[in-house]
């Protein structure tokens, strides 16, 4: 089964880029490489059950179970030590990449309130995109009574783009609402 992002992609993406940068072969074309969704749960010092539920969201959200990210230095104000559980992380990679993307950008992203598009500014100068979220409760899988805390989370789309203007041109083209 292929995935209906991942056809739009091979069909008509490639060709319009091509034509556009003028690349002299298909492999110049800037692709998705992975896509990286991080949650950070800073209440897991002290009380580790919300971990647990983040976890669950993630592997709900992504259709993967995600591991979890331990603290790389200690932080007496924060009573952080090092080695502790703060937050959890998945790596999307081929058709589930594809599958994420389509739901984020057809689904997710028009639930958002008050939406007038996702920022230009978000880029990294070498291609890649983070998103911010405020809320977990954007994703039609998620039950809105199943949950007890609202958390954000961070997703990266990570691009073979040499530069921020092809990234721009490839999401756009993969349907990514920026702002106008």
């Amino acid at each position: 089964m292929t995935n209906r992002l991942k056809e739009k992609y091979d069909k008509e993406i490639v060709p319009a880029l091509m034509e556009k940068f003028n690349y002299t072969s298909i492999m110049q074309v800037p692709k998705v490489e992975k896509i990286v969704i991080n949650m950070g749960v800073g209440d897991a010092v002290s009380n580790s059950k919300n971990l647990d539920e983040a976890v669950e969201e993630l592997t709900l959200i992504s259709g993967q179970k995600p591991i979890i990210t331990k603290a790389k230095k200690s932080i007496a104000g924060f009573r952080l030590r090092e080695g502790m559980p703060i937050g959890t992380k998945v790596t999307l990679r081929a058709s589930r990449m594809y599958d994420f993307l389509d739901k984020l950008v057809s689904v997710s992203l028009p639930r958002v309130r008050d939406f007038h598009g996702v920022s230009k500014r978000a880029f990294d100068g070498r291609g890649n995109y983070t998103l911010g979220i405020r809320e977990q409760l954007i994703f039609p899988e998620i039950d809105f009574d199943d949950v007890n805390k609202v958390r954000g989370m961070d997703i990266v789309l990570v691009t073979t783009a040499q530069t921020d203007e092809e990234a721009h041109e490839l999401l756009t083209k993969l349907g990514m609402p920026f702002a106008k």
